[in-house]
């Protein structure tokens, strides 16, 4: 099993029970929005192209969504398992709500949450937004002091040195917690407001860690490129955004005669701003 396969097989599972097709008058895929022309077209042509059978029929946003993610995250976890000389360590994968207080970086959350709860004032003042519950979690979990020592004596029992870095268990004074390595958004398709939502979570993510900056990404099905350049442009807030299926829809694109379109793709792609879900899991691994 490789990438591609992995890829194949993540396209086929989303097209068997996440993607569906209105036959109406003027069919369109559930991705695609239906007051845009140019949103039917591309998003009929990514289908034709990954050539793989879609259910007719509609279904709920919120469960579409839910599907997305699930369908994602197991991509995500195939993927990057391949990779395990590349970044060796116990890793952990989840679509379950887990706020950001719960990984190391952001355990001080937890603290403020709770004296917030008792105090209106702080609560008014301060808010909740801080508290970022990603729609994918990848985190690593701390390293015992004899993994670090398996090819030699790195660190010793009673070393005063290195005591402070949480990739060392025996640092922590909760053994359970984990690092947070990738905070992962899932937008099935990309409105103004949902592009916004994803900026704010990044930001709160930036601005309250106590330690290193995990990954931000965003994976997204959203046919239109100037529509996922209301997410992928600007001013660096995400470490990039992931198409679920972006050589197709570069091909897709291609077909159509609209110039905007065009150019908008190719400034995300050629500015790194931009790429496909295949190379996700390299990204992680940096």
């Amino acid at each position: 099993m490789n990438i591609s396969d992995l890829r194949k097989s993540y396209h086929q599972q989303l097209c068997s029970n996440v993607v569906k097709i209105n036959k109406t008058s003027n069919p369109y895929p559930n991705f695609s929005d239906t007051s845009s022309k140019a949103s039917i077209a591309i998003g009929l042509k990514i289908l034709d192209l990954i050539g793989f059978p879609v259910q007719e029929g509609h279904e709920k946003e919120q469960t579409v969504g839910k599907k997305f993610e699930k369908y994602t995250r197991d991509f995500i976890e195939a993927s990057f398992s391949l990779m395990m000389h590349l970044r060796p360590g116990e890793w952990v994968y989840s679509i379950k709500q887990k706020e950001i207080s719960r990984f190391d970086q952001y355990q001080h959350l937890a603290n403020i949450e709770i004296k917030i709860k008792h105090d209106k004032d702080l609560s008014s003042a301060l808010g909740r937004d801080y508290l970022v519950t990603p729609d994918i979690i990848v985190a690593r979990s701390p390293l015992s002091d004899e993994e670090i020592n398996r090819n030699g004596d790195i660190v010793t029992k009673n070393d005063i040195f290195s005591s402070f870095t949480p990739l060392r268990k025996r640092n922590l004074s909760n053994q359970n917690i984990k690092i947070l390595h990738a905070s992962i958004s899932c937008k099935w398709t990309i409105r103004s407001d949902r592009s916004q939502n994803t900026r704010t979570e990044a930001l709160n993510l930036i601005r309250n860690r106590k330690g290193n900056l995990p990954h931000i990404m965003a994976v997204t099905a959203e046919p239109l490129p100037t529509r996922i350049a209301a997410l992928a442009l600007g001013t660096g807030d995400l470490d990039c955004v992931y198409h679920f299926a972006l050589n197709e829809l570069r091909e897709a694109v291609s077909f159509l005669e609209n110039d905007d379109q065009k150019d908008i793709l190719n400034i995300m792609v050629n500015g790194n701003r931009l790429r496909d879900i295949s190379d996700l899991p390299f990204d992680l691994a940096i």
